[in-house]
This record gives structure tokens, sequence and C-alpha cells, in this order.
């Protein structure tokens, strides 16, 4: 699957209070952004439109299901990018300051990089967060950021080394249950996921699996080489023999304005750490895959990001 995780710095130009979990409001600001740079016939409603088959932002808000997802278990596909905001509660900036946000594109999504670039520089025009003033924050972006090299500056406004996404492989993990080890998963952002269709306050080893063989299968599916040659049923009946060593899981919830919806949201998740302990080798390469492209509901938010920690 084509991958590309892209780093943004932008520098305030005005004072701005945002909310201590940012990816819902990033997310909000730039698909109005994104319509706005992008739409061609502003009166259309998406799903009548003419040109809702070539249009970017249809790709990337109003994902439609390709010929594989239509075939798969997937009821619907995954939106191609992830916005991971800055990992902290800090709610006032200054004018003046720099803050760090990130891209996740999937798929041909890496193609229209350019357009997100300037679909974020009308969101620093836009602004983002409560009114401070009777405006919003607004901000200008500095640069973006692949693979530890400089490929967009405000001052130059010329995209470099563009294609420097890259190949994401799932490794097809072997049945290797002679070694038990200990791995703990840290959850940098709050996960939401729905085992039996309701929403999660724990973590069974096993309910982790499905959710991230749900999103390998649906990323696949969507914007790699089809569904993966997993053991499904395999797997999760060995993830219910997985033990939790440790638990320091706890719910945090949040409110989020939706402009689609006009109206407050409440939101939550876990947060915290956890520990599994038993044979746990042959879900490394899932795990692996799953840390880059976040796991359970709402990752265009930035929600379900972990750090999977080794013991032993």
């Amino acid at each position: 699957m084509l991958f590309g995780r892209y780093g943004f710095t932008c520098r305030l130009e005005t004072d701005a209070e945002l909310p201590p979990y940012k990816g819902s409001t990033f997310r909000g600001v730039f698909g109005r952004a994104l319509k706005k740079v992008v739409c061609a016939l502003r009166q259309q409603e998406c799903d009548e439109c003419i040109l809702k088959t070539k249009c970017i932002y249809t790709l990337v808000f109003e994902t439609p299901a390709s010929e594989e997802t239509r075939d798969s278990r997937i009821v619907s596909p995954p939106h191609p990018f992830v916005i991971e905001p800055p990992l902290t509660d800090k709610s006032y900036y200054p004018a003046g300051e720099l803050f760090d946000f990130s891209l996740l594109l999937m798929g041909e999504a890496n193609n229209f990089l350019p357009y997100f670039i300037y679909a974020f520089e009308q969101m620093g025009e836009i602004g983002i967060g409560k009114k401070i003033n009777n405006r919003r924050g607004r901000f200008l972006l500095d640069q973006v950021q692949c693979g530890g090299s400089v490929i967009y500056t405000s001052s130059c406004r010329k995209l470099t080394n563009h294609g420097t996404s890259e190949k994401l492989l799932l490794h097809i993990p072997e049945n290797n249950q002679d070694k038990s080890l200990q791995l703990k998963l840290i959850l940098e952002t709050p996960l939401r996921l729905k085992f039996n269709n309701k929403l999660q306050a724990i973590l069974p080893f096993h309910v982790l699996i499905r959710s991230m063989l749900r999103r390998v299968s649906s990323l696949m599916n969507a914007y790699g080489e089809g569904e993966p040659d997993l053991d499904y049923r395999g797997l999760i009946q060995r993830a219910e023999k997985i033990q939790m060593a440790d638990n320091h899981l706890s719910w945090y919830d949040w409110q989020r304005y939706s402009f689609r919806q006009e109206a407050k949201m409440l939101m939550g998740g876990m947060n915290g750490s956890v520990t599994y302990e038993g044979d746990i080798g042959e879900y490394l390469p899932i795990v692996e895959f799953c840390k880059q492209v976040h796991i359970g509901k709402q990752t265009t938010f930035g929600l379900g990001k972990f750090k999977p920690e080794l013991l032993s």
C-alpha cells in the first residue's frame, strides 16, 4: 500500500485557543478548506454532483467504494488520510508560536499532496479554535517535511522531491507459539472501538486484534494489493488465550463541534496503557502495520494512535 507521512510546521499570526484534544478541530477545518480549494460546482450536494467520481474532496471525505471493497466484508471503505494533531493538552497559543502536526495519506491520495498543502494554507486563513476578539487563530504554513527532508516551504512555494511516499507492507505472520512475550501498548491518543456493537472501556487482546484485523483488511482492500492472506479465524481464536498482565486504561471524554450537523457531540475513548503476556510473536507484524495507520473509530481525527513496546 502506498503510504506517506508528511509533517507540517505552522506559525500562528494571531493568538489561538484550542481544545485539549485538537484532532477533531484540525479535521473539521481541513474539510472545509479542501472543499473550498477543489469544489467546481459549489451549489451541488456531493452525492448529486456530476463530478463526484473525479473529485478530490469526494475521494477524501466521501470515499466511494471500489470494485475490491464492494466484494469484501468491509461495509464502507476507510478514508485515505489521518491527521495527527499536536500531542499536548495545551490550549492557549500566543501569536508567533510554532506548532506541528502530521498528515498520513494512503493509496492514490498521495498523488494529490499539492492540493492538501494548499488546503492547509487556506485553513490558516480560515482560522482554528475558539474566537478571540471575534476571530479564530490564524496561522501561516511554514514548511512540510517527509522522510526527514523538507519538501515545501512558504518562501519558495514549490514542492520538491514529490513522490516521497513509500510502500507500507504487511508481513504475513507465522504461527510461532513457542515463546511467551510481554507487549505493552501505550495509547498516545484516545482509542474508540466497538465490540458486539458497544464502545469498549476495557481492551482484551482479542478485541484489540479484531480491531487491527479490520483496519488491515479495509485499508489493503481499498488502497493496497487486496485482501491479505491471513488466518483471521485462527488469529482471533489464539488471541483469546493472551492474558492481560497489567492495565492502566481509563476513559477520556471530550466535546467536538460538527459543522455538518451544526451541533456539539460528546466523544470519548480509552487512554493510558495496557500490557499483554503470552504467545504474541505472530501478532507483531500486524501491530507494526497498525502502529503506522492508527486503529478504531474516527482515525481521521488522529484517534487510535499507539506505541508498542516489547518487554520480553
